[in-house]
């Protein structure tokens, strides 16, 4: 039966009876993204939920993605096609053992990536992104202290850009933190005209290779105005998809992990299928649902995020 289904034509015939809109992350598989309303990165997603008039809105991301669309939309149905779609910085950020660390320093300044549950997000003050998080830790009032969680990694390349000292939440991301610096190394002495460029979620000895440093937007608008014609990609593959399409005459070289896979791919991105995102719009099922306490206490800081990123 599945073999028959046309999945895209399904889908979009489904989205224009629910009047729903499918949201993506670069990191999706190229079918998902290209069936997507719009694709983006965590705060052009986070923005694109904040604006939708749809009254479904399918999330193909992870599971804090959605969970953000829904705090951003409490009267809309969220949708997500795999709840098991979660985030290794989420996971390692669990609530309990993230109140015990704030409670350590009374009077700090949270800052949480959007990488993180909406319990960690109602115990911040505001949240970031990997698109904005200079430029929000550079609002933060100078007399504060600031703890920044999870991502110790964009932490540490957030404290040298802007020069804040903060106290860094020991997290980091299976993805980002798997790339080999050897490997890396080699790709650039095979590859001597290539840029690098690289997610500031990767760790330190991988960074001071790269070319340029950015968001997966960031990276994907850097790639297309560079006038190099070859570059080698440091973060999850998912993004070579949607910079192929903007700049189809350029070369994107996946930068390898040190566990023998040719790229990196997140397992919990690729658990979004084309069959699961037509089965959840069909069943109206996995729905994103949270308690109203909960979901009011992390609107606040997600608001400020996006009035801080105008």
């Amino acid at each position: 039966m599945g073999a028959e289904v046309d999945y895209a034509k399904e889908i979009q015939e489904l989205k224009r009876s629910m009047n729903a809109v499918i949201l993506a992350h670069y990191y999706q598989e190229s079918e998902v993204q290209d069936l997507a309303d719009f694709v983006g990165d965590s705060l052009a997603l986070a923005q694109a939920a904040a604006r939708t008039q749809a009254d479904v809105i399918v999330f193909c991301g992870v599971h804090f993605m959605a969970e953000t669309a829904k705090i951003l939309n409490p009267s809309r149905q969220v949708l997500l096609p795999d709840l098991k779609a979660g985030c290794s910085l989420s996971d390692r950020c669990p609530p309990g053992a993230f109140k015990a660390f704030k409670d350590k320093h009374p009077g700090a300044f949270v800052v949480s990536y959007v990488n993180s549950s909406a319990a960690v997000k109602a115990m911040s003050d505001v949240i970031c992104t990997s698109s904005n998080a200079v430029k929000i830790v550079n609002q933060v009032p100078k007399d504060r202290q600031i703890l920044f969680a999870p991502d110790q990694h964009l932490g540490r390349y957030v404290m040298k850009q802007t020069g804040r000292d903060m106290v860094l939440w020991p997290g980091s991301c299976i993805v980002h933190e798997i790339f080999s610096e050897k490997k890396l190394v080699q790709l650039k002495v095979e590859h001597p005209d290539a840029e690098v460029v690289a997610h500031p979620e990767c760790e330190q000895a991988v960074l001071r290779h790269a070319d340029f440093i950015g968001s997966t937007k960031a990276i994907l608008d850097y790639a297309v105005r560079s006038p190099k014609q070859r570059f080698i990609v440091v973060t999850e593959a998912g993004i070579i998809h949607q910079m192929k399409r903007a700049a189809p005459d350029k070369t994107f070289i996946p930068a390898p992990p040190d566990n023998g896979c040719a790229c990196n791919e997140c397992p919990y991105m690729r658990l979004n299928t084309l069959e699961k995102l037509w089965r959840c719009m069909k069943d109206r099922t996995p729905e994103l649902t949270m308690p109203e306490d909960l979901r009011e206490g992390a609107r606040a800081p997600l608001q400020r995020m996006l009035d801080w990123s105008q």
